[in-house]
């Protein structure tokens, strides 16, 4: 039973700041490829940012590099996005998953067996 709950979303003007969760439980991170990815209303889900199992070095698609920050407590069994100077268009329902995969680079959503629920982030003022 692999489960991944993302918490920390909510409501915030352009500018703020939040930081989401993904506690994970029947599994341990350290084995595991962890992506956070979102979705907007009416758009394709896309990936946010990841940290594979091959360098361990956390990698952002453009939209978002210099403003969110991923982590991992290996001890704590959790993932983290940092996200800083949110913008509208970073508006969306934010989801981690996880995987097995060993790889250098981020993959495709659709590479991904094991998912959250996801937490909503609105930035709007």
């Amino acid at each position: 039973q692999l489960q991944l709950v993302e918490s920390g979303g909510g409501l915030v003007q352009p500018g703020g700041s939040l930081r989401l969760s993904c506690v994970a439980s029947g599994f341990t991170f350290d084995y595991y490829a962890i992506g956070w990815f979102r979705q907007a209303p009416g758009k394709e889900r896309e990936g946010v940012s990841c940290i594979s199992r091959g360098d361990g070095i956390p990698k952002y698609v453009d939209s978002v590099k210099g403003r969110f920050t991923m982590s991992r407590d290996l001890a704590k069994n959790t993932a983290y996005l940092q996200m800083n100077d949110l913008k509208p268009e970073d508006t969306g329902v934010y989801y981690c998953a996880a995987d097995r995969l060993f790889t250098y680079n981020c993959r495709e959503g659709s590479d991904y067996d094991h998912w959250g629920r996801g937490t909503q982030v609105t930035v709007s003022s």
